[in-house]
């Protein structure tokens, strides 16, 4: 018998059992995979001494977080350690041109200026107001939602900004990327550069609501570059797990969660895979997915019956392949050397390509020239490969999880079992495309489908890494359902966290240490 039983050992899960540990509470967290992560794994799948994360490879929201901010010296004592670049992030374009963000702005700005100097001197002002605006949008996002903390926050930034700047963030909150930056940029090498991180999430370039994510993320990389883990993004897993256990957690691998048990209307334990049962007299804490809780882990129950029902149409993201290769060299870049240092390429030439991309997926179409985003980890950290080579990061977005057809009609197929291997080769066109010579450099490959994605992680349901979609009637307090956003459910002692839940997808770590903060008292630092 424990206080708390947690389901799923990823970064929220963790986070919160973390701090329910350090405020006294004993702590079991169950795993149903033989390894802890979720999303955030690091593993040698194309050949020995070649490491490479799986999913997640960006700890910069990690790295920035409140938990972060709280547990870093004694996550620090049990390992964790960052590898950092001051070039994050680049764009390249079909005609041989890049444009990227260093953390010197003086850098990015003259990028700009070869393309706009308005665009430039627009980038310097845009900084400049961030480093005002940040704690307010920040505080706002890692606060529940809604709150009376939230209302305060409203509140302080109306003291110190005064009514229009809430009403301007407000808009920003709602808009669109595209409408958000052709108000600011006139270059359309800058917007497309921008807009790239809006598809990290499902946010092309005409959905509103998507202008936050390349906004705070265009200017998060300006201010403080791109952080990874050293060695591999699961450091930031082994590192919790291990303060865990220290501080009298339990971690328990390799065994699933049948069921959780609920006696007379309350959370009160969970029945193993292999018959044990774990009583927990205060809290059952489940970073699972909300379909998989109250459509797999949970009894029936008719007094639940409407919320089930609205769970069950919680909709998902768009589908995402993962491809990593084991490389004898960097990607030769046509936009020029200088590429090689970045840790994230984006090849979203524009807002037409990037729009065409989410249509087709949506569409149940496998897209004719899809978007990836290039990881070049090894740039930033050798020790992820034998000395002198390299691993490659390919994410590609958006696909769709069922597919109905293939946008060039050259794919026959419409399983992922079946046609993974040939839409990862047209995918490696692409890359040519930008970095002629690539395939001559590859000495091993993996290829993830989105069902494989799903088959390594039940949580990401039919590839979708954001754990549902974060289009506006979806995020926010209505995430994952509105009157359900401070992670409580129908079920006395049983809470949800993870990217289903508020603030969404990411390795922040903001659900599980918001809930775990709301369960067993604020963090003292």
């Amino acid at each position: 018998m424990v206080d708390a039983v947690v389901i799923g050992a990823g970064v929220n899960g963790l986070a919160a059992a973390v701090h329910l540990a350090a405020k006294g509470w004993s702590v079991t967290v169950v795993e149903g995979n033989a390894e802890p992560g979720g999303a955030v794994k690091t593993r040698e799948v194309t050949l020995p001494g070649f490491r490479h994360d799986l999913a997640a490879m960006n700890l910069g929201m990690f790295a920035g977080s409140p938990f972060h901010a709280v547990y870093k010296d004694r996550l620090a004592a049990h390992g964790l350690a960052f590898a950092h670049t001051t070039d994050a992030f680049a764009s390249p374009f079909p005609d041989g041109t890049f444009l990227g963000v260093s953390q010197s702005l003086d850098m990015t700005t003259a990028r700009f200026a070869g393309v706009s100097a308005a665009d430039a001197e627009a980038w310097k002002a845009l900084f400049a107001e961030f480093g005002g605006d940040a704690p307010h949008i920040f505080a706002l996002l890692g606060a529940p939602m809604p709150s009376w903390q939230t209302a305060k926050i409203a509140w302080k930034a109306w003291r110190a900004k005064g009514l229009p700047w809430l009403l301007e963030t407000g808009r920003m909150l709602t808009a669109s990327p595209r409408d958000w930056l052709d108000a600011r940029f006139e270059s359309e090498k800058v917007k497309a550069m921008m807009a790239s991180w809006g598809l990290h999430l499902d946010f092309s370039p005409d959905v509103a609501g998507g202008a936050l994510f390349p906004y705070l993320e265009s200017m998060v990389n300006q201010a403080f570059g791109m952080t990874i883990g050293a060695g591999g993004a699961d450091v930031i897993i082994r590192a919790m797990v291990n303060l865990l256990k220290a501080s009298g957690g339990e971690v328990l691998t390799g065994t699933a969660v049948e069921r959780i048990e609920v006696s007379g209307g309350r959370a009160a334990g969970v029945v193993l895979a292999d018959g044990r049962r774990i009583a927990a007299t205060r809290a059952v804490v489940a970073n699972v997915h909300p379909k998989l809780v109250f459509g797999r882990l949970l009894a029936a129950d008719p007094a639940r019956a409407a919320f089930d029902r609205k769970i069950a149409a919680f909709r998902a993201g768009p589908g995402t392949m993962m491809i990593h290769l084991a490389l004898d060299g960097l990607p030769d870049w046509r936009a020029g050397e200088e590429l090689k240092r970045f840790a994230y390429v984006h090849l979203a030439p524009d807002f037409a390509t990037m729009g065409r991309v989410y249509t087709e997926a949506m569409a149940g179409l496998l897209p004719a020239e899809p978007v990836v985003v290039v990881g070049q980890p090894t740039a930033l950290d050798p020790s992820r490969a034998p000395a002198g080579q390299h691993v490659l990061w390919l994410q590609v977005r958006v696909l769709p999880a069922e597919i109905r057809g293939d946008a060039l009609k050259a794919i026959a197929g419409t399983d992922w079992d079946a046609v993974k291997d040939a839409y990862a080769d047209r995918v490696l066109d692409l890359v040519e495309r930008y970095a002629p010579g690539l395939r001559g450099k590859i000495l091993g490959r993996a290829v993830f489908s989105p069902r494989d994605l799903e088959r390594e992680n039940p949580n990401l349901i039919g590839g979708d890494n954001l754990s549902g979609s974060h289009h506006l009637d979806q995020n926010f307090l209505f995430r994952p359902l509105p009157g359900w956003s401070r992670y409580r459910t129908p079920v006395e002692g049983l809470h949800l966290c993870g990217a289903s839940t508020w603030p969404g997808a990411g390795t922040g770590a903001g659900s599980g240490f918001l809930l775990a903060q709301a369960l067993a008292g604020p963090a003292k630092g």
